[in-house]
């Protein structure tokens, strides 16, 4: 039986959980917005005071010429203009720090207080060190724009391999997150565990799988601005398969530096996706669950769809950012049914 200490402690992680899940889509709307190198210095206390006055606005911006993005892209940016990309970032910085502070104040409350048993006290210490971990990832993420390169033609940008990263990291303490809040809100729901049931259970895996293959992806497509080639659907252009598909030597680079590539490999991990959600809910129509279980799997397909669809959206309109950031969220409300129907799966007392 679940106590209120417990659902206390769910409430918490959800919360955290919710933070994360602001982060990604914040972070989804900074890299749309190219603000992500307005800000070129990564101080973690003094970082969290703005420019206030003119005189402090123009030495941050004199600051930002003096990197790649302005000095190669030529900019016709104004004041006014950099203080909109600052924004973005600025607000991506600290939300990223309000998440260790909604994270560590009350695990520091409900540790002393004794609401951990051990293996919550093991998994609160290792999703602080993630956090940590997230903030320092993201820094090394946005250095990779700020360097200088010897190729002129090299766009500034930072590397769609560290953004992937950066992602997956968010993507993971969201998911650990989400899921214990689950356990610590949700008694378990009595039912056979039949061979049935397990099949299921193994195609809602291997949705949890291709979920977080596709954002990976989506990852390498934001960080090439792979969404502004070839916007047409279902085909690239008038093509299944484009004829720049291959064109980079060595020919395992096309899978993460072609856009073409990347784009082409997002677009159908989505629809191999979509597709897998759609079977999954055409088979657990006939396995005997409980209503609730029954009814997230139906949001699992709802958001599937409507995932499936913004993403269509998003490419035919050349990705605007409020479509492209509802794609990303939509994202990880398609993993987060996911990860419920999971839970309402998991082993249950027969």
């Amino acid at each position: 039986m679940l106590t209120k200490n417990d659902k206390r402690v769910g409430r918490w992680l959800l919360a955290c959980s919710g933070m994360c899940f602001g982060a990604i889509v914040i972070g989804g709307i900074t890299r749309l917005t190219e603000s992500g190198l307005s800000i070129t210095q990564w101080n973690v206390i003094k970082g969290m005071r703005p420019p206030r006055t003119e005189d402090e606005w123009e030495k941050e911006f004199t600051e930002y010429k003096k990197y790649p993005e302005y000095k190669y892209l030529e900019r016709e940016l104004t004041l006014e203009g950099f203080k909109k990309i600052f924004f973005w970032e600025y607000i991506h910085r600290m939300w990223g720090r309000s998440i260790g502070l909604v994270f560590l104040l009350p695990a520091v409350f409900f540790w002393k207080k004794g609401y951990f048993n051990k293996g919550m006290k093991i998994r609160t210490l290792i999703y602080g060190s993630l956090i940590g971990a997230q903030g320092v990832l993201g820094w090394y993420m946005v250095k990779s724009g700020l360097e200088e390169h010897n190729e002129s033609t090299i766009t500034p940008r930072v590397s769609q391999y560290r953004l992937a990263a950066h992602l997956t990291s968010a993507l993971v303490l969201y998911s650990l997150f989400f899921y214990q809040g689950l356990n610590h809100l949700l008694e378990p729901q009595q039912f056979a565990m039949t061979s049935a049931v397990k099949r299921l259970k193994m195609m809602n895996h291997t949705i949890k799988a291709l979920v977080v293959l596709t954002a990976i992806s989506g990852a390498f497509v934001a960080g090439l601005d792979g969404g502004l080639v070839y916007n047409t659907w279902p085909k690239m252009a008038d093509k299944w398969i484009p004829d720049d598909l291959m064109a980079i030597t060595p020919k395992w680079k096309n899978a993460f530096e072609n856009v073409a590539t990347v784009q082409f490999i997002h677009r159908h991990l989505g629809e191999l996706t979509g597709g897998l959600i759609f079977i999954t809910w055409l088979y657990s129509r006939k396995v005997k669950l409980p209503p609730r279980a029954k009814f997230i799997i139906n949001c699992l397909a709802a958001a599937g769809l409507l995932q499936g669809l913004l993403g269509i959206a998003t490419l035919l309109s050349f990705v605007p950012v409020h479509l492209a950031s509802a794609h990303q969220g939509g994202a990880v409300t398609v993993l987060s049914f996911a990860l419920w129907v999971t839970h309402e799966l998991r082993r249950m007392p027969k």
